[in-house]
C-alpha cells in the first residue's frame, strides 16, 4: 500500500477495538457521535493526495508515495520539504486539528534518525525494531496517536510513586516473546481514530525509579485488553456551513487503560533503560517535532488575523485605533511564529548520527509563549466579534422563504456584505473560539507541549548551560568598577 486515500483509512478502522463513549461501548465506524470527526480524518488522507506536490514524497526504498513527514531527516532540503508539507497539512484544518497523524509522524521518524541513542551501549537490536516499525508505518500509511504521561493523582509525589506509581503503566510479567503490561497513559489525542497508539518517554526519570515503567512500545489500537475511555464528544450533526469545525474537526482526547495487555517484544523499543529513557528526549526531540507544531500554529494563528480582520470590517471598525491595534497584535504573532521557524531552520545541524534537526533555542521559546498567545487571539475573536457572535442566524432560516427576507434586512453586514456572509463569517469565528470544540482546542494549545510556566523554567536551565553569561562583570571591569 502507498499514500492512502480517505476511504482506505476508514476501511482500516474495521476491527474490534475497545472504545468507551459515556457508559457506552461504540464501534467508531458505526457511532453517530464519531461521524462528523471520521469525515473530517477521511478528507485529511484525501487532502494529502489533492496537494500530493506538497504532502507526498517518493519512499526512497520503494519509490512508492509516502508523507513527506516521515522523511527522516538528513538535509536542510529535507527540512524544506517537510516545511512545505506540514504547512499544507496545517491548511487542511487551519491550525485546528493538532494531531493530524504528520505529529507523530515526525516524532517517529526523528527517532530513526537518532538510532544511535537506542543503540548507544552497543546492541542494536532495538534501534531495529524500530526501523522496522517505521517501514511498516511508511508502507502502510498507518494513522498514529500516542500518550506519554503518566496519570498523576497526588501532584505532591512524584509521577511514579505512592498512590501514582500504582496507576502508572509498567511491566507486570515477561514471556519469551513479549511483555506484559498493565496501568494507564495520557492523553491519546486521536485514540479511537488511529490505527497504532505508540508509547514512548515523555518526562525524564530519576535514578532510583522503577525500571518496569521506562518503556517504549507500538500496539494496534484493536489489542486486546487495550481500552480508550473517551471524553465527552464536542463534535455536532450540524450543516459545515454553521459549524464548520464542530461538524467536522473533534480530534477526541482519550485516557488510555492497559489491562494486562500483552507486547510482542518485535514492537518494544525501550524496555527498562534509563539512559536510553532519558537521552532520547533530551537529544533532539523538541527540536524535530517543534518545526511541525510551530508551523500548524502559524497557520492558526494567521487564519485567525484573518477572521478578525473581517470581522472588523464587516461593522466598519477595522480604523478605530483599539480595533486596529488588536488586529497588529495578532498579526505579529503570526509574524514572529514564521520568524522562529525561519530561525530554527537556517541554525539547523547534525544533532548527531546525521540527523539534520532545526535550532531548538528559537522553538523552545516559542513553545514557551505559544499557549499565551493562542489564549490571547481567542480573546481578540471574542472582543472584535463582541455581541454579533451571538446574532448569527443559521443559513438555512435565510434560505426559508418567510424569513429570509427579515434576516437580510435587519442582520446585513457594512460595507454592502449580505446577511449570509456576515452569518458565516460570525458562525466560523464563534465556532473557532467559543464553541464547545473552540474551548476544548483552547485548552489543548495551552498544555500539549507541558505547561506554559514549567517551559519557561526549563528554558532558563537550558540557557544557564549552554553558555557563561558574563556581560555584566564584563562592563563592571571595562569601567573599573571593583
Amino acid at each position: 500500500m502507498t499514500a492512502r486515500t480517505g476511504q482506505q483509512y476508514l476501511d482500516g478502522l474495521r476491527d474490534d477495538r475497545t472504545v468507551w463513549l459515556g457508559n457506552e461501548k461504540v464501534d467508531v465506524l458505526a457511532s453517530p457521535a464519531f461521524a462528523g470527526s471520521l469525515k473530517g480524518m477521511a478528507g485529511y488522507f484525501d487532502w494529502q493526495h489533492a496537494h500530493a506536490a506538497d504532502c507526498l514524497v517518493r519512499d526512497p526504498e520503494t519509490g512508492a508515495p509516502m508523507s513527506a513527514s516521515l522523511i527522516v531527516p538528513k538535509s536542510a532540503d529535507d527540512l524544506q520539504r517537510r516545511h512545505r508539507a506540514f504547512d499544507r497539512f496545517a491548511r487542511y484544518s487551519n491550525g485546528m486539528l493538532g494531531r493530524t497523524p504528520d505529529y507523530v509522524n515526525v516524532t517517529l521518524a526523528g527517532f530513526v534518525a537518532r538510532g544511535d541513542i537506542f543503540s548507544a551501549k552497543g546492541s542494536t537490536v532495538h534501534a531495529e525494531r524500530l526501523g522496522r516499525f517505521y517501514r511498516e508505518v511508511v508502507e502502510k500509511d498507518l494513522s498514529l496517536t500516542h500518550t506519554i504521561i503518566h496519570p498523576v493523582v497526588d501532584k505532591a509525589l512524584p509521577d511514579t510513586e505512592g498512590v501514582n506509581g500504582q496507576l502508572a503503566l509498567k511491566v507486570v510479567r515477561r514471556t519469551k516473546d513479549s511483555i506484559v503490561v498493565r496501568g494507564a497513559k495520557i492523553l491519546a489525542t486521536l485514540g479511537p481514530f488511529a490505527d497504532e497508539l505508540f508509547v514512548y518517554p515523555g518526562i525524564p526519570q530519576p535514578p532510583n525509579v522503577d525500571p518496569a515503567v521506562l518503556l517504549a512500545f507500538s500496539i494496534p489500537m484493536k489489542t486486546k485488553g487495550l481500552i480508550t475511555l473517551c471524553r465527552d464528544h464536542y463534535g455536532v450533526a450540524a450543516p459545515a456551513g454553521d459549524k464548520p469545525f464542530s461538524s467536522r474537526f473533534d480530534e477526541q482526547d482519550a485516557f488510555m487503560i492497559f489491562d494486562d495487555v500483552e507486547i510482542p517484544l518485535e514492537r518494544v523499543f525501550i524496555d527498562g533503560d534509563l539512559d536510553v529513557y532519558n537521552g532520547l528526549m533530551r537529544h533532539g526531540w523538541a527540536a524535530n517535532i517543534m518545526q511541525q507544531t510551530c508551523i500548524r500554529a502559524a497557520v492558526k494563528l494567521e487564519f485567525a488575523y484573518e477572521i478578525c480582520a473581517r470581522m472588523a470590517q464587516a461593522t466598519n471598525a477595522d480604523k478605530r485605533p483599539d480595533t486596529a491595534a488588536m488586529l497588529g497584535e495578532l498579526w505579529g504573532y503570526g509574524c514572529l511564529t514564521r520568524a522562529a521557524v525561519q530561525a530554527a531552520e537556517a541554525g539547523a545541524r547534525d544533532w548527531g548520527n546525521g540527523a539534520f534537526f532545526p535550532d531548538d533555542r528559537p522553538l523552545r521559546a516559542l513553545r514557551s509563549q505559544m499557549p499565551g498567545w493562542m489564549v490571547r487571539a481567542n480573546d481578540i475573536i471574542k472582543t472584535i466579534g463582541s455581541h454579533n457572535l451571538l446574532a448569527t442566524p443559521a443559513l438555512e432560516a435565510i434560505d426559508n422563504p418567510e424569513l429570509g427576507p427579515l434576516i437580510e434586512t435587519f442582520m446585513p453586514g457594512a460595507n454592502g456584505m449580505s446577511a449570509r456572509e456576515r452569518a458565516k463569517l460570525f458562525r466560523t469565528a464563534w465556532d473557532f473560539a467559543g464553541s464547545a470544540l473552540g474551548g476544548r482546542v483552547e485548552l489543548y494549545e495551552r498544555f500539549y507541549l507541558a505547561s506554559a510556566p514549567r517551559n519557561f523554567a526549563l528554558d532558563h536551565m537550558f540557557a544557564q548551560m549552554e553558555r557563561p553569561w558574563t556581560q555584566l562583570p564584563e562592563m563592571m571591569a571595562a569601567i573599573g568598577v571593583d
